[in-house]
């Protein structure tokens, strides 16, 4: 419930506007039935202009605000600041009786003011491309020569030829300066950089044209209307300003009000209407001229003619911006699909990578690769990551791809890690050579180097000693089984004298530390020349491949003589002996080398044992 909610409050009416519209309500009776004396236009007219600087100002401190708009709002404070200081100047003589026309002070106030909004509009940047800036030059001067032949036809022409000199320059000067504000307005509102949104700017641009065409038109219609109502009609466009900068201002602070830079608009009708205003316009004003048969029909076919190019100029545009609605529509579709595909892609557990005509220069790795290796590998080579032990693998893989076009193969090999270690992958390569859209060879890899390094593990504890480290007696099997059947072996049954005692008195704890320091001892001084191996309790075995019966006398004695060495161990040190079997044979009589190194072993601990 708490978003529905929210929306509702966004989408309320704002306050403010709301109580600018019932003042603007109240303004009509009170204007035309209440005591409205010489200085409450002038008063109502400060206060329209200061609430215009405070909207501006609240404009520019907007958070959510371009900086370039910021700026705009910043000049239009200081213009509208300008204006008001003019009126307040006025409305200070009016209500003291020094004045009832506007002074000089106020006239060159509110000009200053006007040529800093019109200066702020006419140089604010257009955005676009050369030919959008074109087309909106044409579509503003459209307007303009539009609103020009209005104006001289209703107004400056009859002025200009009837009027007093100092009410010529006046309406030309009021005339002039209309024509720029309307012409900057129409500019900022067809362009893609305006400041404000679309509606506020018609609202603004019908506050400020109404103003404008009125105050030239007031001495006109001086005798034929009240002055009550002419004052009202002065004051009620003006008041459309500050609410044109208010509706912007909520329409800014809304989610999602604020309009993404570079937004393509629609096509503006505006010209369009100005075009065929000015048709109408013309043949309006013929009767006057009292034309015969002929001039009617060519202005009455110039006008069907003109509304005809302009009917099928429209349908074009309907079916252009049909088209580039459906293009957008089209690009956003791609868009969220190759956000999705790379949202995928990101978070993928598995590694892609293509490499391109050059089967193993990486072209294309996916964002794994930083995590699996480290690095992002884009132009690296496979080979110079893969371990040397798996180049041929490798190399296999690639080929077994070449010769099957279309088909995809699969192994297990190592690359290197930033770190300088190297991590198993189970790569499956898919050759994509001839697919023009990939053009060259997909690689999957999935990290396996747990799997390996579990795998290890467990085949080390099914041929190790959990306790010494050493091989066990299958491990022992296997060396003798990879020796060549007729290879000369010996092999050594060891048997330690006195363990027992040891576990007796200092627990198994320290029986254990025995165990470790003989084979530790034994397994030095063999070194890489035979295999030590822990049969079970206290019994090991040694395999020396290659040795005759004195080499494994020798050894014997040597392995004797360190065993018998005394052991630290938990609060104690101990000794112990060795009884060793010894038997020499070929690798194909192993077996019988075990029972004979075990029957030997048993008669040298009976030689050990004191007679009782």
């Amino acid at each position: 419930m708490a978003q529905p909610m929210t929306r509702a409050r966004t989408r309320s009416a704002d306050p403010v506007l709301l109580a600018m519209l019932v003042a603007a309500v109240l303004l009509v009776p009170w204007f035309l039935l209440g005591p409205v004396g010489p200085g409450s236009s002038w008063v109502l007219q400060t206060t329209i202009d200061l609430l215009t600087v405070c909207f501006a100002m609240r404009l520019h401190r907007l958070g959510r605000t371009e900086p370039a708009a910021r700026r705009f709002w910043l000049a239009i404070a200081a213009g509208m600041g300008s204006c008001a200081a003019g009126d307040a100047y006025q409305t200070g003589l009016v209500l003291t009786g020094a004045g009832a026309g506007p002074s000089m002070v106020q006239t060159g106030l509110v000009i200053a003011g006007m040529v800093i909004v019109v200066g702020t509009m006419l140089c604010h940047p257009l955005g676009g491309t050369g030919r959008q800036r074109l087309r909106l030059w044409l579509d503003a001067g459209t307007v303009l020569v539009a609103v020009t032949v209005f104006l001289w036809y209703c107004l400056l022409a009859g002025q200009l030829s009837n009027g007093e000199g100092a009410d010529r320059l006046g309406n030309a000067v009021s005339a002039t300066t209309m024509l720029l504000v309307t012409f900057a307005l129409v500019k900022l509102i067809f362009s893609e950089t305006a400041p404000f949104h679309r509606g506020a700017g018609i609202v603004g641009a019908l506050g400020v044209t109404g103003t404008a065409l009125i105050v030239p038109l007031t001495p006109m219609l001086a005798d034929r209307f009240d002055p009550r109502a002419l004052l009202l009609a002065q004051v009620l466009p003006c008041l459309l300003v500050p609410v044109s900068l208010r509706l912007q201002e909520v329409q800014t602070r809304r989610p999602g009000g604020r309009r993404a830079p570079g937004t393509r608009r629609g096509f503006s009708r505006l010209p369009y209407a100005a075009v065929a205003a000015t048709q109408i316009l013309l043949v309006a004003a013929l009767p006057a001229t009292g034309p015969d048969v002929r001039i009617w029909g060519v202005a009455v076919g110039v006008a069907v003619i003109t509304g005809l190019v302009l009917a099928r100029q429209v349908a074009a545009f309907h079916d252009n911006e049909r088209l580039l609605t459906e293009r957008d529509e089209s690009m956003r579709r791609l868009s969220e699909q190759k956000e999705w595909f790379s949202a995928l892609v990101q978070h993928a557990s598995d590694l892609t990578v293509v490499t391109g005509g050059d089967p193993e220069t990486v072209a294309y790795a996916s964002p794994a690769a930083q995590r699996f290796l480290g690095t992002e590998l884009t132009g690296d080579a496979l080979s110079e990551q893969a371990h040397p032990d798996d180049l041929p693998v490798l190399r296999a893989l690639t080929d077994r791809l070449a010769t099957a076009p279309g088909t995809n193969a699969d192994a297990e090999i190592r690359l290197r890690h930033a770190d300088g270690t190297y991590r198993w992958l189970h790569l499956v390569g898919t050759d994509l050579r001839a697919n023009p859209a990939v053009g060259g060879i997909v690689w999957n890899g999935r990290d396996i180097t747990d799997a390996h390094r579990l795998q290890d593990e467990l085949r080390h504890q099914a041929t190790h000693d959990a306790l010494t480290g050493l091989a066990n007696r299958a491990l022992l099997q296997q060396r003798v089984r990879a020796a060549a059947p007729d290879a000369r072996i010996a092999v050594l049954l060891l048997d330690l004298d006195g363990f027992k005692q040891v576990n007796d008195v200092h627990g198994h704890h320290a029986g254990d530390q025995v165990l470790v320091a003989v084979a530790n001892r034994v397994g030095a001084l063999l070194g890489p020349a035979g295999t030590l191996a822990r049969l079970g309790g206290d019994e090991f075995a040694v395999l020396l491949p290659g040795a005759g019966r004195a080499e494994a006398a020798e050894a014997a004695e040597l392995v004797a003589a360190a065993v018998a060495e005394p052991i630290a161990v938990t609060g104690a040190v101990v000794s112990v002996g060795t009884s060793i079997g010894i038997a020499v044979g070929t690798a194909a009589d192993a077996d019988r080398l075990l029972r004979d190194a075990d029957a030997a072993m048993y008669r040298d601990k009976q030689s050990h044992r004191t007679p009782a």
